[in-house]
């Protein structure tokens, strides 16, 4: 499946998904997954740089299941990764036209004062 589309590999992800009897099930068990394997993701970095056990292989692993999981999400939602890919490339555009700056990644609310 080398240099295989998103398309792709969405379809090979329903291929190897469990079948669920409801979709509340189903859905739960995407978005609970995805949760977990970016906790692991964080887990690999952390022990990686804190604990000086390089867990490089295991970030890349975990990275691969935290799409899988995304896969499964866009499939239940019947969305097309390469659309969400497409339509955040372009928001990023918009948000940051000349590269990222303080200014531009400013949302509603105030500035925090970390020195309270």
């Amino acid at each position: 499946m080398e240099n295989s589309s998103l398309k792709e590999f969405q379809e090979l992800c329903k291929l190897t998904a469990k079948k669920f009897d409801t979709k509340q099930i189903e859905i739960l068990t995407w978005g609970l997954g995805i949760t977990g394997e970016a906790g692991d993701v964080a887990s690999c970095i952390k022990k990686t740089y804190a604990h000086d056990n390089d867990q490089r292989e295991g970030i890349k692993e975990n990275l691969g299941d935290t799409l899988w999981y995304a896969a499964m999400i866009c499939n239940f939602f019947e969305w097309d990764m390469q659309d969400i890919l497409n339509n955040n490339v372009e928001k990023l555009k918009k948000r940051y036209p000349n590269g990222f700056t303080i200014e531009h990644a400013k949302r509603e609310g105030t500035k925090i004062d970390w020195n309270k």
